[in-house]
């Protein structure tokens, strides 16, 4: 199939376009940066540069490529050191994940496309009720509001409503916390320098899933699966206090300082220690049986391992 891909020189996208051309797909990629044509038709596929804010631009390109499934996962997330303010942090990818998406949306409608998939999320989060039961693709993200993370998670919010109920096979995939080479090698930094302290014991739960296996979920969900929401994590959500020492000791750091609540909030803001605290971690059972998927690293374990010693 024809398939138009924005981010496509992204974290996720370096993984998602090669599989795609792999998989026989026609693929278009976009890309902020005209410096990286280079890396997209290295890739295999037929490059874009375009600003995904700039609507008749989006317009035009979508109706040049004549896509039959188009791949939403514009961000803006590269470099990003501190969440102590995320509504700030994260404005550019709020923007992509509304103006972006409508942009996107109308696109598809002039040019007839009627499969879209967008990036949605299923890492840590705020959670008002930590414990119980894993999050399904039924539950809202039901995040504790926190003044300085509003727009975010309005934004993810938005992106999973407008999706599936404007495009006539709308599909968002919920990744969860992205690792792996070019995902996440900040945080492997900051492990190292001891910058990333476990918070308030470390009891909120996260889901977490490698870069290129998101990538296959992906490619997946562009020849299958129903309209609707879709958790793509692995099999094993645990606590930050488990999974944060354990990727210090493989990446061969000393083990995360410990840290009371309070003073996270003092250092890192409400957001982090929300993060760190209440989380609950998701549930990828709908994925497995609806798109076919299946995790290469079934945890994150074996992941962490691979992608350090990679």
């Amino acid at each position: 199939m024809r398939v138009f891909v924005t981010g496509a020189t992204g974290a996720l996208g370096r993984y998602l376009v090669p599989g795609l051309v792999a998989a026989g797909h026609q693929v278009t990629g976009t890309t902020r940066t005209p410096g990286k044509v280079g890396q997209l038709r290295a890739a295999g596929a037929e490059p874009v540069v375009l600003d995904g804010l700039d609507r008749e631009a989006v317009i035009a390109a979508v109706l040049a490529a004549e896509p039959e499934v188009i791949v939403h996962e514009m961000t803006a997330l590269a470099g990003i050191r501190s969440l102590r303010n995320p509504d700030k942090t994260f404005a550019s990818t709020n923007e992509l994940r509304t103006r972006g998406t409508d942009n996107l949306l109308a696109a598809a409608e002039r040019a007839g496309t009627r499969r879209v998939i967008a990036q949605g999320y299923a890492g840590g989060g705020p959670d008002k009720r930590s414990g119980g039961r894993l999050k399904t693709e039924e539950d809202p993200p039901d995040w504790r509001p926190i003044r300085s993370a509003a727009r975010g998670p309005a934004a993810i919010a938005y992106v999973e409503e407008t999706v599936p109920a404007t495009a006539p096979e709308g599909i968002v995939l919920r990744y969860g916390g992205l690792y792996g080479p070019g995902a996440s090698d900040l945080l492997l930094d900051m492990l190292r320098k001891r910058q990333v302290p476990v918070i308030g014991g470390g009891t909120g739960v996260w889901s977490f899933v490698e870069v290129s296996d998101a990538a296959a979920a992906t490619i997946a969900a562009v020849g299958q699966g129903a309209p609707g929401v879709y958790n793509v994590v692995d099999d094993d959500p645990a606590p930050v206090a488990e999974w944060l020492p354990y990727l210090a000791e493989v990446a061969g750091a000393k083990p995360p300082l410990r840290m009371p609540a309070w003073l996270g909030r003092v250092l890192a803001g409400e957001f982090v220690v929300a993060q760190m605290t209440t989380s609950r971690g998701y549930s990828n059972e709908n994925a497995r049986k609806k798109l076919g998927w299946e995790p290469r690293y079934a945890s994150w374990r074996e992941g962490f391992r691979a992608w350090v010693s990679g």
